[in-house]
């Protein structure tokens, strides 16, 4: 009998999960779903098969995570009634400084997780409650956490410090870098054929950029949190430390208010005047929207200064990989980043492609799911 691997990715309000199995030594779906606008009035769940095939699509109340995973687990078990799991993996965006080895979920990991809380308060409080959740659901089932954070664990003291003491540094105060899982699985599709001096720009409602040599992250754009870097959907990217000074100061916002200010009320969605999606974005700028245009223009020239930046600090370019929802799918936000970049050989070609250019699908939960198997392996020794 097939031992499936149940991945589960937590987003701000979706829940993608998959169900795999190995096949030829890799990870294969055979059942891949998400939960979308959970904890809003048009929450609602799909499944679809290996093929593609839509096994359901219903509007349901998920006013929770944990709900949504109840109501995930339900599907799975409604299709594939004799399923044996053989782990579940969850993605874990920060475990803190102590968490930087994917690995199974003990009473300690627990523990570790809720002493690293202030490091992502919006991010880690849901990992845990997903987690629990899970345990309730498949008691017998092994759990482990992927961490986000993992794959940057090669960069050097010089990408990873701030100008900051050491006493800040022991205390965790550094750059992590995320995305490491989307990374990590764009590096596994690419295989043997990735050049020495590689930028990879995973662009989404989250996004960050990393500068790869030889396959080992060596800098990242997202520093202590998935705050910094870029402007996003609605996170601020890397603003001057003063700002916040000015805001304590002259509006007497506390940390509550500024977290919620820098993740939830800022990027395209400030810039904009309230629009988060990059395809309305680009209808309102065609059509004249000058606020609508502005946070384009804003988004693209700081993916193209990182992508300059790290071209400078890896001496040159071989390959730029776009991932994630918008890199993936907005042909004209590519090319708007593009059309900058041809100082680095990077050039449009007769096939209306760009020259070391590629595009690659992030596999976050097949990614989960290889990790698990790894360590279900490493585990029975």
């Amino acid at each position: 009998m097939t031992d499936f691997v149940l991945a589960i990715n937590s987003g701000s309000s979706s829940l993608k999960f998959g169900l795999f199995a190995e096949t030829n030594g890799d990870e294969t779906p055979f059942l891949q779903g998400e939960a979308e606008e959970i904890g809003g009035t048009d929450s609602r769940l799909w499944l679809k098969d290996a093929q593609n095939h839509t096994l359901m699509n219903e509007g349901l109340p998920l006013a929770t995570q944990s709900l949504a995973l109840d109501e995930a687990v339900k599907a799975l078990r409604r299709f594939t009634p004799n399923a044996r799991l053989a782990a579940v993996g969850h993605r874990i965006v920060h475990g803190g400084p102590l968490l930087r080895e994917h690995q199974r979920v003990t009473a300690e990991l627990i523990h570790k997780l809720q002493s690293a809380l202030h490091f992502a308060p919006v991010h880690i409080p849901a990992s845990i409650a997903l987690i629990q959740a899970t345990e309730t659901l498949l008691p017998e089932v092994p759990q482990y956490a992927c961490f986000d954070t993992v794959f940057h664990r090669t960069m050097p003291e010089t990408s990873t410090r701030f100008a900051l003491s050491d006493e800040m540094y022991k205390k965790g105060i550094h750059r992590f870098g995320f995305h490491g899982l989307s990374y990590e699985s764009v590096l596994h599709q690419i295989g043997t054929d990735l050049p020495s001096r590689v930028v990879c720009a995973h662009l989404g409602s989250g996004a960050s950029l990393v500068a790869l040599r030889h396959g080992r992250s060596i800098d990242t754009s997202m520093g202590l949190t998935p705050t910094g870097g870029i402007p996003m959907a609605t996170r601020s990217g890397d603003l001057d430390p003063g700002v916040l000074l000015f805001l304590m100061r002259t509006e007497q916002k506390n940390a509550d208010a500024l977290e919620t200010l820098l993740n939830h009320k800022a990027g395209l969605k400030a810039l904009s005047g309230g629009e988060t999606d990059m395809r309305q974005l680009q209808t309102r700028a065609e059509q004249g929207d000058s606020k609508a245009a502005l946070a384009i223009d804003i988004f693209i020239s700081s993916v193209r200064k990182y992508i300059g930046a790290y071209a400078a600090e890896l001496g040159g370019l071989d390959l730029l990989i776009f991932t994630g929802g918008i890199g993936e799918h907005s042909q004209y936000v590519r090319e708007r980043i593009c059309d900058g970049l041809d100082f680095l050989g990077i050039r449009p070609e007769a096939s209306g492609r760009y020259s070391k250019v590629k595009i690659v699908p992030s596999q976050e939960e097949a990614q989960i799911a290889r990790l698990c198997r790894r360590l279900l392996r490493s585990d029975a020794g």
